[in-house]
């Protein structure tokens, strides 16, 4: 029997890979927390694309609560940081926060995120995030670069195939892009 992981996931887009390659050595259970994601709409639409790919393959998933207004009491002060700055970290330190909580609630001892396969963000600091709330709960945090050895790419193509609604931006409304640059 495999061991349980708990995979923070932003969206079906960043999970399709990362999920795959978990799964050869691991159980994975999709934890969906995102209470960064603005408007309440654009929220939804990236939940209910989430559950209908965990559904169709068969994935464990728990949805975390929507709770925007704990998300921006906890970065608060940081709304003018550029992407890629002190208010992602400390959005990563939040859900990965949450992850770990999460995890520990389920008995499961190890967590990972999707965040990582994404090309803009900064893999090293999703990597501090996850292994300071690691500590916290005593738990281990699986530190993986899921961008490399193509993993964007395949994430990308498993995306096309399946007709992933995919994002113009990463979440929050302080990520929202006026030109048409795509980032997950």
């Amino acid at each position: 029997m495999k061991e349980k992981i708990l995979l923070h996931a932003c969206c079906a887009v960043c999970m399709a890979y990362p999920i795959e390659y978990l799964k050869e050595n691991y159980e994975p259970v999709v934890f969906f927390c995102n209470p960064n994601i603005y408007p309440e709409e654009e929220y939804l639409r990236r939940r209910n694309e989430l559950i209908k790919y965990c559904e169709q393959k068969n994935y464990k998933y728990i949805l975390d609560d929507y709770e925007p207004e704990k998300w921006y009491a906890y970065i608060e002060g940081l709304e003018k940081e550029p992407e890629k700055g002190l208010r992602c970290n400390k959005c990563f330190e939040y859900r990965l926060n949450k992850a770990a909580q999460k995890a520990t609630e389920l008995g499961i001892n190890v967590f990972t995120t999707t965040l990582s396969v994404s090309p803009h963000k900064i893999s090293k600091n999703i990597f501090i995030a996850g292994n300071n709330a690691a500590n916290i709960f005593g738990i281990k945090f699986l530190e993986f670069d899921f961008k490399k050895q193509n993993g964007f790419l395949k994430t990308m193509q498993i995306s096309k195939e399946n007709n992933f609604y995919r994002q113009q931006y990463c979440g929050c409304e302080y990520s929202i892009r006026k030109n048409t640059e795509q980032i997950l």
